[in-house]
């Protein structure tokens, strides 16, 4: 196995073509807590990853679970679209605004959008969502338009040339195929106010 990425949650394995996420036990937490913590995250996760596969979703497939610390996921070969947006900004955003409304429709919040956690996949050329670590389910309009907001920022800070460009083809898109894309929205624009004015504080 080999150690592909960590973050402050788990590690990441490739073994031949399958991922293995392992939750790691956190030493400053009491260990009861981090247990159950780890337990909800884990099983939380596998089931968006088994919705994700029901709606034919382009997300990794979901292999095995323990349901206590591991996922065994299938591996996405393919480019970051963190390293490819700003070649193929407009067709890479409209594909990216009609899935991030698919995930809304189907009341899922992926809880970390950015161009790091989506791929474009070498076999079918189709853009893949990956890392649903902080994902949950949620009809919330106001959750649905914090997610767009928490892709605004990451797109703006990652890709500072053509962020603008790129996020209104994605608004667009997403306005199409979003089921509540109107109220989405106009939530969306009160989550940037309150942002806008915590800064100032």
């Amino acid at each position: 196995m080999k150690l592909i990425a960590q973050g402050a949650e788990s590690k990441l394995y490739l073994n031949e073509n399958k991922v293995i996420k392992d939750r790691f036990r956190k030493s400053y937490r009491i260990q009861e807590i981090d247990g159950r913590l780890r337990k909800f995250r884990t099983k939380r996760e596998a089931k968006i990853l088994e919705k994700l596969s029901l709606i034919d979703f382009s997300s990794p497939k979901l292999i095995e679970t323990d349901k206590k610390e591991k996922i065994i996921m299938e591996y996405i070969d393919g480019e970051l679209i963190k390293d490819i947006l700003e070649k193929k900004y407009k067709t890479l955003s409209s594909e990216i605004g009609k899935k991030i409304a698919i995930l809304h429709n189907n009341n899922i919040i992926h809880g970390d959008l950015t161009t790091s956690n989506m791929i474009l996949n070498n076999k079918n050329k189709k853009v893949f969502f990956i890392d649903f670590g902080l994902s949950f389910f949620s009809d919330k309009i106001e959750d649905k338009a914090v997610d767009i907001h928490l892709l605004k920022q990451a797109m703006e800070s990652k890709h500072y040339r053509i962020w603008d460009k790129a996020f209104k083809e994605i608004i667009k898109n997403y306005k199409k195929e979003a089921e509540n894309s109107e109220e989405v929205l106009k939530r969306l624009q009160k989550v940037e106010k309150r942002g806008r004015y915590k800064g100032k504080k």
